[in-house]
């Protein structure tokens, strides 16, 4: 279709006898910000990389941008913002400085144009002159995203690009990227946070090379089955080893002075809470939240009653 911007099926990776990933079909729409989250070492960064050519897949096939990830891989990554989460800047370089080497990398047109729209879109009219060494990793960051978006590309490839970065400099570069996906431009996104699921307006899990679930937010809580209730109070702890013990529960988190209780069988689970609703303790059933469900999904429960 039109407005696929990633469209892949079956996409398979072998490295010697180890089965990195696995069958992944994967679909993006133009001005998506789809977010690509699992465990470290589940596949995220090999899939990214098939997509915009950096890696050939073993098997499968698909498109990136219209052109083929097998035979067109040179022509993709001309089209790509690829940000990898130890993105390399020149810290001997100012900011302008390294705006303007990866300018002459992608062979940038009009770039000292160019470049002056970006500093003054990213903020970094008052930074422009300090050298990267001396920015926070937020900053850093903000620019490794500036070099990236030089060459204008339709598609941003970003592997967990605020690993390590304060909550407020994370919050302002998700400012940036919904910025961005207004203007049309489409971003596949890894990330190991909650929050910044919840930013994306669809998501894919992968864990063991394996795509287990694909959608919006909503969607995947809807079809995960899963029930919750919140319980709360200032002895609530007390309640995780009995709790874990009964088999209608297949999971217990705690949440600060509250703890998340979910089960497959709305009415089992509300039975096996039921001996623990004194007054010490507010109980009241709440939506599973995306990270329950994706607890769920790497370790489903083999004891749980349907």
């Amino acid at each position: 279709m039109a407005d696929e911007v990633i469209n892949v099926q079956k996409i398979n990776k072998f490295f010697g006898e180890k089965h990195t990933v696995c069958d992944v079909d994967m679909k993006v729409k133009k001005g998506e910000i789809f977010g690509f989250l699992g465990p470290n070492g589940s596949g995220k960064t090999t899939t990214l990389r098939m997509i915009c050519g950096l890696l050939t897949p073993s098997s499968g096939s698909g498109h990136c941008l219209g052109y083929d990830i097998i035979k067109d891989s040179l022509e993709i990554r001309k089209h790509i913002g690829y940000m990898t989460q130890r993105f390399s800047l020149y810290e001997d370089l100012t900011v302008r400085e390294n705006l303007d080497f990866f300018g002459r990398v992608y062979h940038v047109p009009d770039m000292k144009n160019r470049i002056t729209r970006l500093i003054e879109d990213m903020d970094f009219s008052n930074r422009a002159n300090q050298l990267a060494g001396n920015l926070s990793g937020g900053w850093k960051q903000r620019l490794a995203l500036a070099c990236c978006l030089l060459h204008e590309p339709k598609l941003l490839l970003l592997d967990e690009p605020t690993a390590g970065v304060d909550p407020k400099a994370r919050r302002d570069f998700w400012d940036i990227i919904h910025t961005l996906a207004q203007q049309g431009i489409t971003t596949l996104v890894t990330t190991h946070y909650m929050d910044e699921a919840e930013r994306c307006t669809r998501l894919a899990y992968i864990a063991q090379g394996k795509l287990l679930t694909e959608g919006s937010m909503s969607d995947i809580i809807a079809s995960s089955g899963l029930y919750a209730w919140v319980a709360s109070g200032d002895h609530v702890r007390e309640l995780i080893p009995p709790l874990r013990e009964n088999p209608d529960i297949i999971q217990v988190a705690i949440f600060g002075n509250k703890l998340h209780v979910c089960g497959m069988n709305q009415e089992k689970l509300q039975r096996a809470i039921q001996p623990y609703q004194s007054s010490a303790y507010e109980w009241r059933p709440i939506e599973p939240s995306i990270e329950d469900v994706f607890i769920h999904l790497v370790n489903p429960s083999p004891r749980h009653s349907s």
